[in-house]
């Protein structure tokens, strides 16, 4: 059986795995859009399933719901974005990504570790922040924050 282009929001929500209060949150913040039927039933076209996974991949990376807002509003409106689009969406958060990635790993690494936060309760601080010697550069994970910060993390605090 052919899928209709249009999807009401029970339909949507089945193919997206989203839950219907999600979809409606998703549209009120600008995310999806839908129209409205003669009945005052939401209508989605077949590309916001795209759009739904874009959005739930991108919050489960830590990506702002603003920032997603801003990402998909580069999408075109008039017509269903190719993959292009999507590629060129995709390319202007790469720097971004990269640096999530190395904080992420530098958090891994180096979590265990004394991380300049000023607590000195493992044996480690001592040699590496004696004296909390790293507070008089501010509150914080200092070794952390210094290293993600030339990496180009932004708002690493």
């Amino acid at each position: 059986m052919p899928m209709p282009q249009e999807l009401t929001v029970g339909q949507l929500a089945a193919r997206s795995g989203v839950a219907v209060s999600a979809l409606h949150f998703y549209e009120a913040k600008g995310l999806i859009r839908s129209r409205r039927t003669a009945g005052n039933q939401r209508r989605y076209t077949r590309d916001t399933i795209r759009r739904v996974a874009f959005v739930r991949l991108s919050q489960s990376v830590g990506i702002s719901l603003n920032a997603i807002a801003g990402a998909l509003a580069t999408l075109p409106e008039e017509r269903t974005p190719t993959r292009e689009d999507w590629a060129a969406l995709s390319a202007s958060w790469r720097a971004d990504l990269d640096a999530r990635i190395s904080a992420l790993e530098q958090l891994r690494d180096d979590l265990s570790d004394c991380i300049g936060c000023g607590c000195l309760s493992l044996d480690r601080c001592a040699l590496a922040n004696p004296r909390d010697e790293l507070g008089q550069e501010g509150p914080g994970p200092r070794r952390l924050i210094a290293k993600a910060t030339a990496c180009g993390v932004p708002d690493c605090t």
